[in-house]
């Protein structure tokens, strides 16, 4: 799907729930796409994108940003604590907060720094053992604390069980970031993104709407 086409969705579904026109931000999730389709998004004006590894990032995108003004990445793939470091020179936000080791590094890193990436604390809103996020019962505490450190908390972000109905997850995630004060809902992905709209999705992230089906080979 043409970027004006995603755009276009992506409006059409604000207008429709009520929202402002540009109040939700676009990330192409650019992880393991060949150099062509990403320089096309590019090249189509695409100015924010997402990553899963710092690696994959690091090779890429220093060269991509010296080329075209105005790139943002953000980091929305599992952040190891040993990559923090290399992650937050690289990234403008991370949306992967997850565990308050996590939390600990960053903040040394920040104080060290003297500046950090705006961060999102990743909710396991499905509570599955097998997937990373903070509990929903344990985020509010998570959150003091992580504000305790002076992190820059920007909002929550969740990836639904791929098995249910996306929407009660959208719900909760938006009820749990209004009740914390936290602005930004990182929600929503190529075949749930107007649903997370409709609940309140101020970041989505679109990987195969954009540039089709990855090639893992």
């Amino acid at each position: 799907m043409a970027l004006n086409e995603v755009l276009g969705r992506i409006r059409r579904a604000e207008a429709a729930a009520g929202r402002a026109p540009g109040s939700v931000q676009l990330i192409a999730v650019s992880k393991v796409q060949p150099a062509n389709r990403v320089e096309a998004i590019l090249h189509a004006g695409q100015r924010l994108f997402g990553e899963n590894y710092v690696q994959e990032a690091a090779g890429k995108w220093p060269a991509w940003r010296a080329q075209f003004a105005g790139v943002a990445v953000h980091m929305i793939g599992p952040l190891q604590t040993n990559k923090a470091k290399l992650a937050v020179e690289l990234f403008d936000a991370i949306h992967t907060l997850d565990r308050p080791s996590l939390a600990a590094r960053l903040a040394r890193l920040a104080q060290d720094r003297g500046a950090s990436p705006d961060l999102f604390v990743q909710v396991n809103t499905g509570s599955e053992s097998q997937k990373a996020g903070v509990l929903p019962e344990d985020l509010d505490p998570f959150i003091a604390d992580a504000r305790a450190l002076d992190l820059p908390l920007v909002g929550l972000m969740c990836i639904p069980p791929e098995a249910e109905d996306p929407t009660p997850h959208f719900a909760a995630l938006a009820e749990m970031a209004a009740r914390n004060g936290l602005a930004g809902l990182s929600m929503g992905m190529s075949g749930d993104f107007e649903a997370a709209i409709t609940a309140g999705a101020t970041h989505v992230r679109l990987g195969s709407a954009l540039f089709g089906a990855r090639d893992y080979g």
